[in-house]
């Protein structure tokens, strides 16, 4: 590394905090709170159940711990606003775990397209990957190692399991959008919903498209997310937060973006 990169680095990294203070970028929290009513996806009865979130006191400043509070919690790796690794889908189960997953790749730009309005008409409507193209047309090419965002308002049901899971109809990729997010430069895709896959995915061939192509091309998985509403479709940089346990599949995160900055992803190197 030479002098001027780390000047040039510390110059960003000072501009960025100056910016946050002054309130020219602003941070957007991407993540639902984690509850006990948490909405968890129900699986059919031959698969093993994810678990509610729980969370069982230790101590609160009492005989158990009298300077202390802290508790002990119980969830599965995919509850509440989570990350999917590769290896969480046969597919991808050669690919990185959680723990694996190089830094760099956790923070990047976001692309948020908007089917919001199709939701509201449809709340089974599907991601297209010609939706994904004429997104391209309007807003450039989507820059390899970034996010693209699904915003279809599915978030505003995160109170009411019944509402959230609405009997598996919800929005998300068809089996073409599928193969063409895990074609690109990506590095993941990420929904308001669930998970990562259309409420009917299952009953597609291959069952679970976005899981099966995008996991099983090394891309990550970002489900449940919140305010994607505050986004912009471009401009955003997105950090996603899971914990880094050893071997796993995935985890429960926090996820949050930086907006009103900008990237210039056809910009000479030189």
């Amino acid at each position: 590394m030479t002098e001027q990169s780390i000047r040039t680095g510390n110059d960003l990294l000072s501009g960025l905090a100056a910016a946050l203070v002054e309130g020219i970028v602003q941070v957007v929290d991407l993540t639902h709170p984690l509850t006990e009513t948490t909405p968890v996806i129900e699986l059919p009865s031959q698969f093993a159940p994810n678990p509610h979130f729980k969370l069982t006191e230790l101590s609160r400043y009492d005989e158990r711990g009298p300077v202390s509070y802290k508790n002990a919690i119980e969830t599965g790796e995919h509850v509440g606003t989570h990350f999917d690794a590769p290896v969480h889908w046969v597919t991808g189960r050669a690919g990185l775990s959680v723990d694996e997953i190089a830094m760099e790749q956790l923070v990047a730009p976001a692309y948020v397209i908007d089917k919001t309005a199709e939701a509201e008409e449809d709340p089974g409507c599907w991601l297209t990957a010609e939706d994904v193209r004429l997104f391209e047309e309007e807003h450039g090419a989507l820059a390899p190692g970034s996010w693209l965002l699904l915003r279809t308002g599915w978030a505003n049901r995160h109170d009411s399991q019944e509402l959230f899971l609405n009997e598996s109809i919800w929005p998300g990729p068809d089996m073409e959008c599928a193969r063409y997010l895990a074609a690109s430069g990506i590095v993941g895709f990420g929904t308001e919903a669930v998970g990562i896959d259309h409420g009917a995915g299952g009953r597609l061939d291959p069952p679970f498209p976005a899981h099966y192509y995008l996991l099983g091309a090394g891309k990550f998985g970002l489900a449940s997310l919140a305010n994607l509403d505050l986004l912009p479709a471009t401009g955003a940089l997105l950090v996603a937060a899971p914990l880094r346990i050893a071997g796993g599949s995935g985890s429960s995160m926090r996820a949050f973006a930086f907006t009103g900055v900008t990237f210039d992803t056809d910009a000479d190197d030189g």
